[in-house]
């Protein structure tokens, strides 16, 4: 078990936990009458594939299931899934490496899907995060349930605190946006009639087009996770819409017409954290946003619903970035990479390349929210090429391509939030709907690679 480490609680996270607690037990108890919350213990299971429990470093103590990797699995009896109606299901997890989901069934190993939770890295094996989504659609009652772990990066990846079954009004859903239904009907309606552009010959076949973006500001602010409180973040770096800042809303987006982006019809914030080089700030030569498909079947894709948003990447995450790491930072141009940084978390780059990353974002949607509590909970990555159970909807597959006018040096750099292994980016959709669904149909549906105006 050399390859956890627990984390260490001082005596102020101890009395906090306690206010906290107390605090809590009021809205539970005022709660009771609706629902109840059941919590299930990973280490509590009735039987089992490839888990070994530790003593875990997170709240409460006790033991986590740990050296969890693809195919491993563990049964649970008599868990109680309440009443018909909506079901918040959470699980408690740590990650240092790797990603995957943990899919719920109930009755056997192949049994019905109950709910699938995303996972990524967190920062650490006891490095703990709820990660939670919703169902709609249950068995009630006393149910055996099952939970199989589906690695998408091979060996161990995650480690399981707990699982929890909420039903509807107990209070744990705060933070999911629905979605309104009659505007994700209206605009799939106006998606679905629109007539398809003819491709011409010799057009690449890729289901790509993008929105080239030059920067904006820069603002110690985030719309998504800390909304209405300016000065209350790290400092990001603003892309896009010109007005973006702690207030901003769908409707405010709408209205504010100024973009550094191409189309104008593009009005969405893009944001990531501002990158340093000692103590001077570097901002992007520019950030093209790719909107594409990974799908063998791009055909299924639909546009983002007005006013969505996600988040890709962990702030949290502070992990050493050597040379191969996924998703590093690396350097674009002639000459590229020609050493590293001395603490080996940074590239540095030949005077004719620049330091450069991609950030890519889930593809698959809950079809039900516009957001969630940790803002990743309604989205979730494509398994087996295609987008089910709990996230049935293909949306397309957004990434941020950012370029830095800079190759660094043995000094290397540090983000706003911390180390490389940081960088996470944000998206609020404030597309014109007809502009966005013109291109999902004429380039990602079609399989034809477009440009930023959207033509061939």
């Amino acid at each position: 078990m050399g390859r956890h480490s627990l984390s260490l609680y001082t005596l102020f996270a101890g009395a906090l936990a306690v206010v906290l607690a107390a605090a809590l037990s009021l809205t539970v108890s005022a709660q009771q009458a609706q629902a109840a919350t059941v919590t299930v213990q990973a280490e509590s299971y009735a039987a089992q594939s490839g888990v070994v429990l530790e003593a875990t470093g997170d709240t409460g103590g006790g033991q986590n299931a740990a050296f969890l990797a693809d195919g491993d699995w563990m049964r649970f009896d008599n868990v109680d899934l309440g009443a018909a109606g909506r079901l918040t299901v959470s699980a408690r997890i740590a990650s240092a490496t790797g990603s995957g989901t943990v899919e719920l069934r109930t009755g056997s190993l192949a049994g019905p899907l109950l709910a699938v939770v995303q996972t990524s890295p967190t920062g650490g094996w006891q490095s703990w995060v709820t990660r939670t989504t919703e169902v709609t659609t249950h068995p009630t009652g006393s149910q055996t349930v099952f939970a199989v772990l589906r690695g998408a990066t091979g060996g161990d990846f995650l480690n399981i605190n707990w699982f929890s079954f909420a039903g509807a009004g107990d209070g744990t859903a705060t933070g999911w946006v629905p979605v309104d239904q009659a505007r994700w009907n209206a605009q799939l309606a106006q998606f679905r009639a629109m007539t398809p552009a003819a491709v011409p010959a010799g057009t690449v076949r890729v289901p790509e087009f993008n929105a080239t973006c030059t920067y904006s500001h820069s603002k110690p602010d985030d719309p998504i996770v800390l909304p209405g409180l300016p000065g209350a973040s790290h400092m990001h770096s603003f892309f896009g819409n010109r007005s973006t800042d702690a207030f901003s809303t769908t409707q405010s987006l709408l209205a504010a017409t100024p973009t550094t982006c191409a189309p104008a019809k593009d009005l969405s914030a893009y944001w990531i954290p501002t990158l340093y080089e000692g103590d001077k700030a570097v901002e992007a030569e520019g950030m093209i946003v790719y909107y594409g498909s990974r799908l063998p079947d791009p055909s299924v894709t639909v546009p983002f619903p007005e006013g969505f948003r996600m988040i890709a990447g962990d702030a949290k995450a502070q992990t050493p970035t050597p040379a191969g790491s996924p998703g590093q930072f690396w350097c674009a141009g002639e000459g590229g990479e020609t050493g590293r940084s001395a603490d080996g978390n940074w590239p540095v780059c030949a005077p004719k390349a620049h330091l450069t990353h991609q950030l890519v974002f889930p593809d698959c949607w809950d079809g039900k929210h516009l957001d969630s509590p940790d803002h990743k909970s309604h989205v979730a990555f494509a398994y087996d090429g295609k987008c089910s159970g709990a996230y049935p909807v293909a949306i397309p597959n957004l990434s941020f391509v950012v370029s830095y006018p800079t190759g660094g040096s043995a000094a290397g750099f540090r983000l706003a939030s911390g180390m490389a292994s940081s960088i996470h980016g944000d998206f609020f959709n404030a597309w014109d709907n007809a502009a966005l669904g013109q291109r999902v149909k004429d380039c990602i549906t079609q399989k034809a690679k477009c440009n930023s105006a959207g033509t061939f």
